[in-house]
C-alpha cells in the first residue's frame, strides 16, 4: 500500500464535522457563514489494512534545512489575512485544535504563541492593509495573497521569502495543480507562494428548468449545449424563446467574465505594454449577444437580486467555483429545503476556469522560520493532513492525488452541499477535470487586478449599457488603465 493510500485509509475512518465551502479570495467581501453538518467519509474500498489489523502511517513531511539567513526562535508566530474563513481552520489543523472554536480562540489571543490579524475586508482590499503592516514595521511572519495581486509581493524580495530558504522544494509539492504553481512563482520562476486550495469552477444549472425548457435530461446532454461560447449563446437564445423571455441562461456578466477571462492566451501586459487583442473584442461581442437576448441577467453580482434569480427560476445557471457551492450557489437554491434545493447539476461549461484561491507567503524578516515551514507543510504538503482538512473543513485541497482518491471513494464532503445536486451527482469529479486542464503558464502579470477590473467595467458600462462603439470602449478602457497603472505603456 503506498503512502497516500495508507494515510487516506486512516483519515477515512474519522467522523467529520463539515462546513460549507468558503472563499478567501473574492474581490468582494464574503458574508455567508454556512451552518455545520456532520458527515462521514467512507473508507477506501480498494485497500485493506496492513497485516496485524492496523493501518500503517508515515511520519509527516518535515522539509529540508532552513537557511542560516532566516530568523528563528521568535516569541510569537504572527499571521495576517483579510477574513477568518480558512486560516483559523488551517491553524487548527496544524496545532491540533478544534476547527469550530479556533477562530474565536485566535481572536481572543487564546492560542499560545500564535497571533492572527484579520483585516475584516474583501480579498481585493487586502493589499492596502498588508502595505500598512509593512510600513508600520510590526511583527509579521506569514501573510496571504490573492491571485490578481500576488505578484506585487512575490516579485519583491523585500516582501516575500523564497520557499527554498525554508528547505521547501519541488519535491515537497509533487501533486499541486499547475495553475496554482504558476501564480506562486516570480516571473523568473522562483517559488515564493503556495496554495492549499484549488478553486476550479464549472457551470451549475437548474436541471428541472433544463429539462423543461431544453429537453435536457443529463449533465452530458447539458454540456453539449454549452461546450463553447457560440453554443452557450445559441442555448441562451433557446432558453429565452422557450421561457417567453423570463429565464436567463447565465446568472450575471460578472460570473461569465470569471470563466471567459481564463481563456485568455496573451498576458495583459507584455514588455511593459498593455495588450488589447482579439480576445477582448470576442468577449465584448459574446457578452453583448447574451445581454441583448436576455441570456445573462443584468443583476449585479453579490446583490440580493443575483441569488434570488436562482430561487425564482429566472436564472437557469451560475458560474461558480469550489468555495461557491456552499455559499452563493446554495443561496440561489433557497438554501436547504428551499424552492430549488436539490434541482441542480454541474458541467464543465464553455472553458476550464478557476475563480479565487489564496497563496501563503513568508515575510523575509520573519523570526519564526521553523513555524512558517511547519505551517506550510501542514497546509500544503503533508498529504495526511490535507486529506483530513479536505473532509473536515471541508475544502478542495491543492493536491491531485488526495482529491482523486477522495473523489473516487465517493466521499461526501458536506451533506447539505451535496444534497443540492440532483441524483447525487459527484460534482467534485467535474471540478477535478477542470482543475487539471487550467493552464496559466506565462499569463500572470502584477497588473492583472487593475487591468481586468477596468476592462469588465468598461465593457459593461460603455459597450453594453451605453451602446458605445468598440473603439470608444477601448479608449475608455485605456484611460482607466493609464490612471490606475502608471508604470506601463498604454498606447
Amino acid at each position: 500500500m503506498n503512502t497516500l493510500k495508507k494515510t487516506l485509509a486512516l483519515v477515512a475512518t474519522l467522523a467529520m464535522t463539515a462546513t460549507a465551502f468558503a472563499s478567501c479570495s473574492k474581490d468582494e467581501e464574503k458574508t455567508d457563514e454556512p451552518a455545520t453538518t456532520p458527515t462521514e467519509a467512507p473508507a477506501d474500498p480498494t485497500e485493506a489494512p496492513e497485516e496485524g489489523g492496523e493501518e500503517a502511517t508515515e511520519a509527516p513531511v518535515e522539509g529540508g534545512a532552513i537557511d542560516a539567513s532566516v530568523g528563528v526562535g521568535g516569541d510569537t508566530f504572527s499571521l495576517a489575512v483579510w477574513n477568518a474563513d480558512d486560516v483559523p481552520a488551517l491553524i487548527a489543523q496544524w496545532k491540533g485544535l478544534d476547527y469550530e472554536t479556533a477562530a474565536d480562540k485566535l481572536a481572543n489571543g487564546e492560542v499560545e504563541g500564535v497571533n492572527l490579524t484579520v483585516f475584516g475586508c474583501g480579498g481585493g482590499d487586502a493589499s492596502e492593509h498588508i502595505d500598512q503592516l509593512f510600513n508600520d514595521g510590526g511583527d509579521l511572519d506569514v501573510y496571504f495573497c490573492e491571485a490578481d495581486w500576488a505578484l506585487k509581493y512575490i516579485n519583491d524580495d523585500t516582501k516575500t521569502l523564497a520557499l527554498d530558504k525554508l528547505g521547501l522544494t519541488d519535491a515537497d509539492f509533487p501533486n499541486i495543480h499547475s495553475y496554482t504553481d504558476e501564480i506562486g512563482k516570480t516571473t523568473d520562476g522562483v517559488r515564493k507562494g503556495i496554495s492549499w486550495q484549488a478553486a476550479a469552477g464549472g457551470f451549475g444549472y437548474n436541471a428541472r428548468l433544463a429539462e423543461e425548457l431544453l429537453g435536457v435530461k443529463t449533465p452530458d446532454e447539458m454540456q453539449a449545449k454549452v461546450a463553447d461560447w457560440d453554443k452557450f449563446v445559441e442555448t441562451a437564445q433557446e432558453v429565452n424563446t422557450a421561457s417567453g423571455g423570463s429565464v436567463a441562461l447565465a446568472d450575471s456578466l460578472g460570473g461569465m467574465w470569471q470563466a471567459y477571462a481564463c481563456g485568455r492566451t496573451t498576458p495583459w501586459v507584455v514588455d511593459n505594454k498593455l495588450q488589447i487583442d482579439d480576445f477582448c473584442k470576442d468577449f465584448a461581442d459574446t457578452a453583448k449577444a447574451l445581454w441583448d437576448i436576455g441570456g445573462v441577467t443584468k443583476n449585479a453580482q453579490w446583490s440580493p437580486e443575483w441569488t434570488a434569480a436562482g430561487t425564482t427560476g429566472n436564472a437557469m445557471g451560475y458560474f461558480a467555483s469550489t468555495w461557491g457551492f456552499g455559499g452563493f450557489f446554495l443561496d440561489a437554491a433557497g438554501g436547504e429545503g428551499g424552492p430549488e434545493y436539490g434541482n441542480w447539476n454541474l458541467v464543465q461549461g464553455p472553458t476550464p476556469f478557476y475563480w479565487g484561491g489564496t497563496w501563503i507567503v513568508v515575510n523575509p524578516a520573519t523570526d519564526n522560520g521553523e513555524e512558517a515551514r511547519d505551517f506550510i507543510i501542514s497546509a500544503t504538503s503533508d498529504e495526511a493532513a490535507m486529506s483530513e482538512f479536505a473532509t473536515k473543513k471541508p475544502e478542495y485541497v491543492n493536491n491531485t492525488a488526495v482529491m482523486d482518491s477522495l473523489i473516487s471513494a465517493d466521499t461526501v464532503f458536506n451533506q447539505k452541499i451535496s444534497g443540492n445536486f440532483k441524483d447525487g451527482q459527484n460534482y467534485f469529479e467535474v471540478l477535478a477535470e477542470n482543475a487539471k486542464t487550467i493552464d496559466f503558464k506565462g499569463l500572470i502579470t502584477p497588473y492583472d487586478a487593475a487591468v481586468k477590473t477596468a476592462f469588465i467595467n468598461n465593457v459593461k458600462e460603455e459597450y453594453l449599457e451605453a451602446g458605445a462603439s468598440w473603439d470608444d470602449t477601448v479608449n475608455a478602457f485605456k484611460d482607466d488603465v493609464a490612471e490606475a497603472v502608471t508604470n506601463i505603456e498604454v498606447e
